[in-house]
């Protein structure tokens, strides 16, 4: 097993609440992560057609058969179980006795808000990072961590066949998922959407003239758009709005929470093929955010990120706001270093005091004397490959 960074985290809030609950997209390790830190808890499966029958037809038989300590995987399945676990929690007042697992983000947090308000610890976790596959992969090289993503079943079995996991992952689970979700009616015009989604990673949001392009609404397509970011399809990343002076651009961008299914979306078959793809700069891009929201969050703290934009379109790549400071970073796919890279950095940190100097990502050998004293430089070893 490929030991996770969220778990301190994990444990904290285990010896604190008692109930934790572990959210984020599927096959991010969720059950593996809980299964490995309480390996002496019950453990039961809503998924299970029969089991999720007798929890929904009685929440206290089922409980009482699966007395805490237990892992309950996807509670999303059956709601009303949160409202009896509330009550038995209140009673016992036991830390981490409930260790709950789910992956349809609106459904669990209304639940959790209405039942468990106070009484859970909440973990979002992602697929495995860079820094989490660096001790188990040695080298890792930006076009295969973009080719094959960072499933963790995907590194488990390094002769898996990606496209074929990726295949199955969306029929599997994203396809599924908005089902349970909404009455999907176009289903065809989804995948289309999904997949004009995965050509405008790192673009400017624009539901109108994707409604054009598919032929559905943008009162859909928005809805479609809500579904995929609560089962952690997608991600937003939404503009700055700090008045510094100028009009701002107020649309978010759009990344995938998994940079390989991105790929398999695009028909990217092969590390190759990524390389070679016009795109390569958007994904790149893609994973280096999605690698800083997962840092953010397996250290326990709030994602705060955001990008900069100007009516002009003057732009920032990535803006981590924190301890009222702006720490801006650019995102360049490109191998070689160029001077040309920090350009923006140097004028924007220009505008404000809380800027502080900033930092240039990309994909090269960052151990030669190239940046410029302006542009901190951190190992990218630690966010992203060379």
């Amino acid at each position: 097993m490929i030991r996770r960074l969220i778990e301190p985290q994990l444990r904290r809030l285990a010896a604190q609440f008692p109930v934790v609950t572990i959210t984020g997209p599927r096959q991010s390790g969720k059950t593996t992560l809980a299964q490995h830190c309480f390996s002496t808890y019950d453990y039961v499966n809503l998924e299970d057609p029969e089991v999720r029958t007798y929890a929904a037809g009685d929440p206290k038989g089922f409980l009482a058969d699966h007395p805490a300590p237990v892992i309950i995987d996807e509670v999303q399945r059956v709601p009303p179980l949160l409202s009896y676990i509330q009550v038995i929690s209140d009673r016992d007042r036991k830390p981490g006795h409930y260790i709950l697992t789910g992956s349809h983000q609106p459904r669990l947090n209304a639940e959790i808000s209405q039942s468990l308000a106070g009484r859970t610890g909440i973990l979002r976790l992602l697929p495995l990072s860079i820094a989490e596959l660096g001790g188990k992969t040695g080298q890792l090289e930006r076009d295969v961590l973009i080719h094959r993503g960072f499933l963790p079943k995907l590194h488990a079995m390094p002769k898996a066949d990606a496209e074929l996991e990726y295949a199955n992952y969306f029929a599997t689970y994203v396809e599924r998922d908005v089902r349970l979700l909404v009455n999907l009616q176009h289903q065809h015009e989804f995948e289309v959407f999904v997949r004009l989604l995965a050509g405008r990673v790192g673009q400017l949001l624009n539901l109108n003239a994707l409604a054009d392009d598919i032929g559905v609404s943008a009162k859909t397509l928005k809805e479609w758009l809500n579904i995929l970011e609560a089962s952690f399809v997608i991600f937003r990343l939404q503009p700055y709005f700090e008045n510094f002076g100028k009009r701002l651009v107020k649309t978010p961008k759009i990344y995938f929470t998994e940079v390989g299914l991105a790929a398999w979306l695009l028909g990217i078959k092969s590390a190759d093929m990524a390389k070679r793809d016009p795109l390569i700069g958007n994904l790149f891009e893609n994973m280096v955010i999605a690698e800083a929201l997962k840092a953010r969050l397996n250290s326990g703290n709030t994602p705060d990120l955001y990008f900069f934009r100007d009516q002009r379109g003057f732009e920032i790549d990535m803006l981590l706001a924190a301890d009222r400071k702006l720490y801006p970073y650019e995102i360049k796919s490109a191998r070689t270093w160029s001077p040309e890279f920090a350009r923006n950095l140097k004028i924007f940190a220009e505008r404000d005091k809380k800027i502080q100097g900033g930092t240039v990502i990309y994909a090269g050998d960052l151990k030669r004397s190239g940046p410029p004293a302006a542009v901190n430089f951190t190992h990218t070893a630690e966010v992203v490959p060379h």
